[in-house]
């Protein structure tokens, strides 16, 4: 269990899954740069916060909901929990997610998702079968099974995430199609500081040469 001063922000995951560098720049460099992108997310996820408290015959809707995991280390706010009246009058938490763009090739939304979803079950004391994320390119929802094998997956983000935290060191840019997306190209130059990187080998090479 961790202290509640040492807890680290959920988002991380999903940087840390996109890319270990930006996951860096962001919780260890402090840096952040607004692009159209991220300013659109921005607003979106504002507005879902500021929706308040909802009603639909059997399911209740919470938007901008804080948690937080003493077993993973994380903190962080939800976006939307819908609760599920179940069959015995219970209700049953259902996590959703909003994300501007569309689904995406790696694991990075669904494994926020699912730290959400974990958080949850932590301070409410129930099991959290599934969730969603909403894309607003596509203005669809994903539904996502919270199984063991995305549950083990999340855990282990955590622990590197924690880690990289740990060691105060920036991982170097390995260029990638990705990069063109992330707003904080201007501040990585993954092209720039890899072609120097291998220049520099290179040399170190020749001089090296008997």
């Amino acid at each position: 269990m961790f202290d509640i001063d040492d807890l680290i922000q959920l988002s991380a995951l999903q940087h840390m899954v996109f890319c270990p560098r930006q996951c860096a720049l962001i919780h260890i460099e402090q840096t952040w740069a607004e692009s159209r992108l991220t300013a659109e997310g921005r607003i979106m996820h504002e507005h879902v916060h500021e929706e308040g408290r909802e009603s639909r015959g059997d399911i209740r809707i919470e938007h901008g909901v804080s948690i937080r995991s003493l077993k993973l280390g994380l903190v962080g706010k939800a976006d939307v929990v819908e609760f599920h009246r179940e069959a015995d009058g219970s209700w049953r938490p259902f996590p959703v997610e909003y994300k501007r763009g569309k689904p995406k090739p790696d694991h990075s939304d669904i494994i926020q998702l699912c730290a959400q979803a974990m958080c949850l079950e932590e301070m409410l004391d129930v099991h959290i079968t599934s969730g969603a994320i909403f894309y607003g390119r596509t203005r669809r929802r994903l539904d996502v099974a919270l199984d063991d094998a995305l549950r083990r997956e999340t855990e282990e983000t955590a622990k590197r995430v924690r880690a990289l935290i740990e060691s105060g060191q920036t991982p170097s840019p390995v260029y990638a199609k990705r990069c063109e997306s992330c707003s904080l190209l201007a501040d990585c130059l993954p092209k720039t500081i890899q072609k120097r990187r291998s220049v520099k080998g290179y040399l170190t090479r020749i001089l090296e040469e008997p």
